[in-house]
C-alpha cells in the first residue's frame, strides 16, 4: 500500500510543527485565495487584463493557467512564464522536461517548442533586436540561450568561465540601456553574482567593466549579496531605472544604477526573500516565512506583515488599472493558492486589525487558567444541570 501522506512518514519534531501550523493556517481566507490544485511555481502579468488576471504556473505538470484558461502540453513542473512575440501574444512557458514550451495567448494553439538546455528552464523574458522577436530562456544547466522566436533557431549561448555561475534563476532585459540593435539583459543565479550582457545578432558579450574608485580594477559581476539572488526588478525612480534584488540571504535591495549598482537601500526581511515588488510608495517582500511584508519606501520601515499563505510565497505581480498605475497586490504560492492584497494604506490597516483578532483570541485561550470555563461552556453545563434537575 503507497502514501502520500507526510504523516505516515518519518518525521522530525520541527517537521512535525511545520506541518500541524500550516495544517492549522491553511484555511484561512486572507487575500480571497484562488486554490489551484498544485504548487505554484511562477506568475505573470496577463497583458490582455492587466487589472484582474495573470498567468500562473504550477509543478503538478500542469499548465500555464488563470482561472478561465488553461494551455495544455507539459506533463512536468512548469517553473516559469512569460508573454512576448509578435504582438505581445505568445505565451512562454520553460519546465523540467529542459524545453521551452509557447502557446498562441487567445486561441490556446499550441506553437514552437524551443529545446536547447540539458537541465530544468528555470527564467524566461522576451525582447526585440533588430525588428526580430527574441526569446531568452535560463537553466539549471547554466546557460543562457538566445532564440529566434519566428524560427525557433537558437542563436547564442551565453556562459561565464571565469567566475563560476551556477543555475539561473532570473533574467530581466534592461530596457533603459537597451537599443534597437543590442540588448541589455542582466542575470541572476544560484551563486550571489549578478551579470549584465550585451546581445547582438552576431554575438554576445559579458559586461566588464572598470571601477570608478579603483582604476585598473575590473568587475565582471555585481556582488551585493551574499547567496542565491532569486528575483530582478527594474523600477523607474524618476528618470533612473534602479535594480531591485530580493536573495536567500533574507535581503531586498535598491542597487543604484547612477552608483554602479552599489546598494542604495536594504531591507531585512528574514529567512530566503523569493519575491520583490515596488511601487512609489511600497517596498513588497515575500518568501519562506510565508508572510508579506510591507515596507516605507521613503522611511524604510516595515509598515505592516500581511498573513495568508501557509508555505511559501514564489511570486509577487502587481494588478495596474487603465493609467498603468498600481493598484493591487497578486501573490502565490507553495501552499497553491492566488491571493489579491490592497495596496491602500486604509485597505492594509483594515486587513491588519482583521489579523489580529484570531491572535487576540489565541492568546485568550492560552492564558485561561486550567480547569476554568469559557462563557459558552458556563451556560452550555447550566443547561444540562437545568436539564438533569427536571429529571
Amino acid at each position: 500500500m503507497q502514501s502520500s501522506d507526510p504523516g505516515h512518514f518519518f518525521e522530525t519534531d520541527a517537521e512535525q510543527a511545520t506541518r500541524q501550523r500550516r495544517a492549522a493556517k491553511s484555511g484561512n481566507k486572507y487575500g480571497n485565495p484562488i486554490v489551484l490544485k498544485s504548487k505554484i511555481l511562477a506568475a505573470v502579468l496577463d497583458p490582455r487584463s492587466p487589472s484582474s488576471a495573470v498567468l500562473v504556473a504550477e509543478s503538478a505538470g500542469a499548465d500555464p493557467e488563470s482561472t478561465k484558461t488553461v494551455y495544455r502540453g507539459p506533463t512536468t513542473p512548469v517553473s516559469c512564464v512569460t508573454v512576448g512575440g509578435p504582438n505581445n501574444g505568445t505565451l512562454f512557458a520553460g519546465a523540467w522536461d529542459k524545453s521551452v514550451w509557447s502557446w498562441d495567448l487567445d486561441t490556446k494553439t499550441p506553437g514552437k517548442k524551443y529545446i536547447g538546455h540539458a537541465d530544468f528552464v528555470k527564467a524566461v523574458v522576451c525582447a526585440r533586436l533588430r525588428g526580430k522577436d527574441i526569446l531568452i530562456s535560463g537553466g539549471a544547466d547554466k546557460k543562457i540561450i538566445v532564440w529566434d522566436i519566428t524560427s525557433g533557431a537558437r542563436l547564442h549561448t551565453l556562459k561565464d568561465d571565469v567566475v563560476n555561475m551556477l543555475s539561473i534563476q532570473d533574467l530581466a532585459v534592461d530596457h533603459a540601456a537597451s537599443t534597437e540593435s543590442e540588448i541589455s539583459l542582466i542575470s541572476a543565479s544560484s551563486d550571489p553574482h549578478i551579470r549584465r550582457w550585451k546581445i547582438r545578432t552576431d554575438g554576445w558579450e559579458q559586461v566588464v567593466e572598470e571601477l570608478p574608485n579603483a582604476p585598473g580594477t575590473e568587475r565582471r559581476t555585481i556582488l551585493e549579496h551574499e547567496t542565491t539572488v532569486y528575483k530582478l526588478v527594474l523600477d523607474h525612480d524618476g528618470d533612473e531605472v534602479d535594480l531591485w534584488t530580493s536573495s536567500g540571504d533574507g535581503t531586498a535591495k535598491c542597487l543604484s544604477r547612477i552608483k554602479n549598482f552599489s546598494c542604495e537601500d536594504s531591507f531585512q526581511h528574514g529567512d530566503h526573500v523569493r519575491a520583490v515588488a515596488v511601487t512609489d510608495q511600497w517596498v513588497i517582500t515575500a518568501g519562506r516565512d510565508e508572510d508579506i511584508k510591507f515596507w516605507d519606501r521613503a522611511s524604510g520601515k516595515l509598515y505592516c506583515s500581511l498573513l495568508g499563505h501557509y508555505d511559501e510565497v514564489t511570486e509577487l505581480v502587481l494588478l495596474k488599472n487603465a493609467k498603468g498605475s498600481a493598484e493591487r497586490l497578486c501573490s502565490v504560492g507553495i501552499d497553491g493558492t492566488v491571493r489579491v492584497w490592497p495596496l491602500a494604506k486604509a485597505g492594509l490597516d483594515t486587513l491588519v486589525e482583521e489579523q489580529k483578532k484570531p491572535v487576540a483570541e489565541e492568546k485568550r485561550e492560552e492564558t485561561k487558567p486550567e480547569g476554568l470555563l469559557s462563557a459558552e461552556e458556563e451556560a452550555e453545563l447550566a443547561a444540562l444541570m437545568e436539564d438533569d434537575d427536571e429529571e
